[in-house]
């Protein structure tokens, strides 16, 4: 398993904990307009469980530079690796 699929399988068990009602697919083209319950406020709550459970820590220029799950995956692996 590569180390981006162990990071976005733990993502995804994040995001299955996270927003309960969201039975959809978790890839890494995922976005919060994919999942009607992340909104703001659940999308800080997200960030926050990602960085504990991965360890690692996103600025808030970095976050917002995101357009989907693969970024976060990739940046994830950068600071892990």
């Amino acid at each position: 398993m590569s180390e981006h699929q162990a990071i976005l399988d733990k993502v995804t068990e994040i995001i299955r904990d996270l927003f309960d009602e969201y039975d959809g697919p978790v890839t890494m083209e995922t976005t919060a307009n994919d999942v009607a319950q992340w909104d703001s406020l659940s999308h800080v709550r997200l960030m926050v469980m990602i960085e504990m459970e991965l360890g690692v820590h996103f600025g808030t220029s970095e976050m917002q530079s995101f357009k989907n799950l693969g970024d976060l995956v990739r940046a994830a692996a950068k600071q892990s690796g």
